[in-house]
């Protein structure tokens, strides 16, 4: 667990990252728009060690702050080769004449200091053109072993007193990690940091499995099994790994599922009868309701935010396209009109936009909609591009891309369409789905 506090307070310990305090000066502001962005250029010393065991990981917490913020495509780094000055005690004064020499505009400084098994480290971040400090500085405690949650928590109020936006570097994402040749493939369930660092294998590949999704929470995730010969719901907890199947109806095949905003239920298809609908089940009584009824194939549902609503894909109007209904069923609205077919709409958490998969021309594409279909933007172009899913602050969209001839790998785009980037992960992977901001 990690703890974080307001050094500059004399008792404001407690365990997560607190609200940013009023800032000291006017901060520092980055404005996110769908035109070229030029970067901003940062400094990300290495930390202060305060004590020796500290200097094993004053480098690496500096690295992981950088990359992570520079992964957005919003800042550039200026390497610490180029640094003219040198921060050697984390209470001396700025220099701010040697950073802005070398065109700094944000400097953060950290320090570390172990005792033990625990950690404790501190950052400030400062304006070099104004010369001041932005807010109050924050320090956060844990163990040793989670280092790299503290890197990224540091990241995520830089990025936000920045941007002021939230962050989402201290994020996990479920994924389908694959292996072995496409005749005999592999595929078990993986959850890793945002940054694909960190991997756990959460089945061990004797079953297929596709499809995961995360509830908002972190602590469960749904996904689809063959582990029967056909497709099962199966729910893990990823504290403990315990799981059990669940959405079973008699005489059918049940998959794509996806949570409830509050966790308490989940959305689903089942095959039957010649007829793919949708149903909800409330995960405390086991209750299925069906949502829709028709000859047409209804699946791959997303809540949104307020649990009000419901977006899915059918072929009702003849070819896949996106459609929106009450989150109890009834009436449903189509909202795609553009040319080509869609799949795989996702709901932003913010609830503006809708993230869809769209396939015309021979191209697979990454789009985003309104909720009502308007202002239909298209920011990725491939072979086979899918399954996107979101940042827990909305910026962000990951999603699955396949060369022809290749392995799937998963990428991220951010929702201008700017700074196209593979993510890293251990081989081929498929099926993101992002998890919350963790507690």
């Amino acid at each position: 667990m990690i703890r974080l506090f307001q050094f500059l307070s004399v008792c404001a310990l407690i365990l997560g990252l607190s609200a940013v305090s009023p800032a000291q000066a006017q901060p520092l502001r980055l404005q996110i728009t769908e035109g070229v962005i030029e970067p901003m250029p940062f400094a990300m010393p290495a930390f202060v060690a305060e004590n020796s065991a500290g200097g094993q990981y004053s480098d690496a917490l500096a690295r992981v702050v950088a990359a992570n913020l520079s992964n957005t495509g919003l800042f550039r780094e200026v390497p610490p080769q180029a640094h003219i000055a040198r921060i050697s005690s984390f209470d001396a004064g700025v220099n701010y004449s040697d950073w802005r020499a070398i065109n700094v505009q944000a400097l953060i400084t950290g320090a570390v200091s172990v005792s033990g098994n625990r950690m404790t480290v501190k950052f400030r971040l400062f304006d070099v053109l104004t010369g001041q400090q932005v807010g109050q500085g924050l320090q956060f405690a844990g163990t040793t072993d989670s280092w790299r949650r503290m890197a990224h928590k540091v990241a995520d109020a830089v990025y936000s007193r920045i941007t002021g936006e939230s962050g989402y570097f201290d994020s996990r994402v479920v994924f389908i990690s694959e292996s072995g040749s496409r005749e005999n493939r592999t595929r078990r369930l993986a959850i890793m940091d945002q940054d694909g660092e960190n991997v756990q294998f959460l089945t061990d590949g004797r079953a297929m499995v596709v499809g995961p999704a995360i509830s908002r929470s972190g602590e469960r995730i749904l996904y689809t099994t063959y582990e029967t010969g056909t497709p099962r719901i199966a729910l893990m907890n990823t504290q403990t790994g315990q799981r059990q199947l669940v959405g079973d109806i008699p005489g059918a095949q049940v998959f794509s599922p996806r949570f409830t905003p509050d966790g308490s239920g989940l959305v689903f298809s089942a095959a039957r009868g010649g007829n793919t609908d949708l149903y909800r089940m409330t995960l405390g009584t086991g209750q299925i309701q069906q949502l829709t009824s028709s000859p047409a194939i209804a699946t791959a549902p997303s809540f949104s935010p307020d649990g009000r609503f419901i977006t899915f894909e059918s072929d009702r109007s003849g070819t896949s396209q996106i459609y929106i209904m009450p989150a109890s069923g009834g009436e449903a609205q189509r909202i795609s009109f553009g040319q080509g077919r869609y799949n795989t709409p996702v709901w932003s958490p913010r609830g503006d936009l809708i993230a869809f998969t769209k396939q015309n021309a021979g191209r697979f594409h990454i789009g985003v909609m309104r909720r009502d279909g308007s202002e239909e933007r298209l920011l990725t172009a491939s072979f086979l591009d899918e399954s996107p899913t979101w940042a827990p602050n909305g910026r962000v969209i990951m999603f699955t891309r396949e060369a022809q001839g290749g392995n799937p790998s998963l990428y991220s785009v951010d929702i201008t369409g700017r700074n196209l980037r593979r993510v890293p992960t251990p081989g081929p992977a498929s099926d993101p789905s992002w998890g919350p901001l963790l507690p």
